[in-house]
């Protein structure tokens, strides 16, 4: 790409001079490197910077219609998730530094032609440095039209009042841009791109379909033919400075075994999880995934591993469509385009979210948004499943809904960590129960005999628990 940065321009003389620009010189004199694209004919800047401007716009448009641009607007909209989704955000966000480097040295070599003399102030002044952010966020971010927008709005009118009025208002260019920045973060925060396709032109609304029932899929099975406990963690410890939030936690988890993990607010249910997927570092202590340490890897290594994870608050991509949500998690694992999208569609079948598939995640009620979450999970091909409080904020019949396919997915052989305080919930899906007090474990067993334990009844079920355990 590079390359092809360096030969643009003697392209675009010969194509000049083909079009009838008889004054276009080609100079290759090495001991005069500054007369290169130097012209008699003004016009020419024109139609190099046209030329560059609609190749910028290429690379651009093919970059947004990428798995590269899906997974920048991922990393755009909630960096953690996509992480958590196996996308390396430190990788991508490389080569989109590199990329646009390249189109902006192009741009800026083009620039310092037209300028002769180059100067601090003339590259670096504060004025050049927000013209193109200012265009960008009048026009709206993470779309090609954005900027397109932008300058076509703002370079004009303030190149024009500057010409008209720059010796009554000195820096009346300043002021255009200010004045733009002001108005669209009270109008249009984000851009006008996005503001007008929202307000006039939004999609309409899906059809209303019946959900499609969770299909079977196909049954996991252990990697490499590992037949001891999938998951072994062995007093894992995190602190955070005197606060010890987890503290020496032990246990194992078998293959296709759902374990619940109970424990008042605050026990360190959640940093335990940020722990086993590598979203924190432990302080001491291992765990060990089918045989291989997971812990000291980073988040989406961890994922590609086989561990796949929800949160406690839900974390979408809001602006993309539900089947782009969960593709990205087919994307992370690693599948070819065609791949991520069989997967990305099996996994919404399996969650009963394909009737939805081409709905804005922006757009979904909370259930909903708990079981793309959960199809983004299950599109990588996990072989564990970490679900962070999945029923929060469901009703009766949503939590049952959820529960059903979480129901379906064991039969399937999928094994299961899941936080959850709706005891009812856990009684019914969770094959053992581990109870965190305090970051340490205070309980495991099997449901009926972890409720009816006198310390967990006092440190996390109340009293009432006895009772209502009695009648059952």
């Amino acid at each position: 790409f590079a390359l092809a940065m360096l030969a643009y321009p003697l392209a675009i003389l010969y194509v000049l001079q083909y079009l009838g620009f008889q004054e276009v010189s080609i100079p290759m004199k090495r001991e005069n490197p500054a007369a290169f694209l130097q012209f008699a004919d003004p016009r020419i800047y024109t139609v190099i910077a046209v030329f560059l401007a609609a190749l910028a716009a290429a690379v651009s448009m093919a970059v947004e219609n990428s798995r590269f641009g899906l997974a920048l607007l991922a990393i755009k909209q909630n960096e953690l998730a996509a992480e958590a989704a196996g996308i390396n955000a430190r990788r991508w966000k490389m080569q989109a530094l590199v990329l646009s480097g390249a189109l902006a040295a192009a741009g800026g070599g083009l620039y310092a032609c037209v300028l002769l003399v180059v100067t601090p102030e003339a590259v670096f002044g504060v004025l050049v440095s927000a013209q193109a952010l200012v265009v960008t966020l009048f026009g709206g971010v993470a779309t090609i039209w954005g900027p397109l927008i932008g300058a076509a709005v703002l370079i004009p009118l303030a190149e024009t009042l500057n010409a008209e009025l720059g010796n009554i208002i000195p820096g009346i260019q300043g002021v255009v841009y200010g004045g733009a920045i002001v108005g669209i973060m009270l109008i249009a925060p984000e851009g006008l791109f996005w503001t007008i396709r929202d307000r006039w032109f939004r999609p309409a609304a899906p059809p209303v379909l019946m959900p499609r029932p969770p299909i079977s899929g196909t049954r996991v099975v252990p990697a490499g033919g590992h037949t001891g406990p999938i998951l072994e963690v062995r007093g894992l410890s995190r602190a955070f400075g005197g606060l010890r939030a987890v503290a020496d936690v032990s246990f194992t988890v078998n293959h296709g075994e759902i374990l619940g993990i109970i424990g008042p607010n605050g026990a360190g249910k959640t940093t335990l999880f940020n722990v086993l997927n590598g979203v924190l570092s432990a302080d001491a202590g291992e765990a060990m995934f089918e045989g291989k340490r997971i812990t000291g890897r980073k988040l989406f290594e961890i994922c590609r591993m086989g561990v796949g994870r929800t949160f406690q608050v839900v974390r979408s991509f809001p602006r993309l469509p539900v089947l782009d949500n969960v593709v990205i998690g087919a994307y992370g694992a690693g599948f070819a385009d065609q791949e991520a999208i069989a997967a990305a569609q099996d996994a919404l079948a399996r969650t009963g979210m394909s009737h939805l598939a081409q709905t804005p995640a922006g757009r979904l009620t909370n259930k909903e948004l708990r079981l793309m979450e959960l199809a983004r999970a299950l599109a990588a091909h996990p072989r564990i499943l970490l679900l962070d409080e999945t029923l929060a904020g469901l009703g009766r019949e949503e939590c049952d809904a959820v529960l059903d396919v979480l129901q379906h997915l064991r039969e399937n052989g999928m094994t299961v960590v899941i936080i959850e305080h709706t005891m009812h919930a856990m009684m019914r899906i969770a094959d053992r129960f581990l109870v965190l007090d305090h970051g340490a474990v205070l309980a495991i067993g099997a449901p009926r005999e972890v409720v009816e334990n006198r310390d967990v009844i006092e440190a996390y079920l109340g009293k009432k628990w006895l009772n209502r355990v009695a009648h059952v």
